[in-house]
């Protein structure tokens, strides 16, 4: 048997609505164990990623661009869909444009940084914030416009505070695509027969979540920023769909071009050939 692997995934609902059953031995495990795992937030573990230190891990999409020599997407638990994706806000009465603006972001390697670059290339005065700090900056002055993820988008109007663009949304429109936002990946070391037991167990965690909804309610609010059982549940039932069950062909199209295009703005290193999916040949 080989060694436990390390895991780690975000302390967002949608990510300990997967693992909750796979981690409190719910899920039989086959041809592999799981070390006890860790919880950090996204941007952290795409730095843990580039660095290589975790066998599975939660990341994001554009933080798959950097690390495809080391690591492969799984087909289930990615953070996959339409009308989902990061807001651009601002407070009222702002009226500076995005290249003479400071803008926050939630991590040099979020995806919604990279939506920011690619909707807003002339945006120059872009500052990392941690996801949690961004609407308060930019509701007391500190920055003028914020990029939010995660809970936020349900709760940004009661800090006072304007959609200026639905990131996601313009995605879709210049794509016609969904976004991708977040995947679960596993090193590419590991042998075939193991990645195929670790995506078929977080597949079978989340059926599970799905089947028994409330069971992990206790260990999702643990974790969460926001603590309100209606924004848990609303975030809950927009970033775990059929994406996170299965990637699917859509999904995969939507990863693929959002490489394609990371590489062309020269966000991110060339792909080499290596397949960046289980199970499937390069798109």
């Amino acid at each position: 048997m080989h060694p436990p692997l390390t895991i780690g995934y975000s302390p967002c609902p949608n990510d300990t609505f997967i693992f909750h059953g796979l981690v409190h031995g719910r899920v039989p495990l086959r041809n592999f164990r799981l070390a006890e795992p860790v919880l950090e937030d996204v941007e952290t573990l795409n730095g843990r990623a580039l660095r290589a230190e975790l066998d599975i891990t939660k990341l994001s999409f554009h933080a798959l661009g950097h690390v495809l020599d080391d690591y492969i997407v799984l087909n289930s638990g990615s953070a996959l869909g339409r009308g989902c994706g990061p807001l651009l806000v601002t407070r009222p009465g702002m009226d500076v444009d995005l290249d003479r603006a400071s803008v926050a972001v939630p991590g040099v390697y979020t995806t919604a940084a990279m939506l920011l670059r690619l909707y807003a290339p002339e945006a120059g005065n872009v500052q990392v914030m941690r996801f949690e700090e961004i609407m308060a900056a930019v509701a007391d002055g500190r920055v003028d416009y914020g990029v939010i993820i995660h809970e936020s988008r349900f709760t940004y109007q009661e800090q006072g505070l304007l959609e200026v663009q639905d990131l996601g949304a313009w995605w879709e429109e210049e794509t016609g695509l969904p976004i991708p936002l977040g995947c679960i990946a596993a090193r590419r070391r590991l042998p075939e027969h193991v990645l195929r037991a670790i995506d078929g167990a977080v597949r079978q965690s989340l059926l599970l979540a799905r089947g028994l909804p409330d069971r992990g309610m206790a260990y999702i609010r643990q974790h969460a920023q926001e603590m309100d059982d209606a924004v848990l549940r609303s975030h809950i039932a927009l970033y775990v769909n059929d994406f996170s069950l299965e990637l699917g062909k859509e999904g995969r199209a939507a990863v693929a071009e959002l490489l394609r295009r990371g590489r062309k703005a020269g966000l991110f290193p060339a792909t080499g050939s290596k397949p960046w999916c289980l199970g499937h040949d390069q798109d």
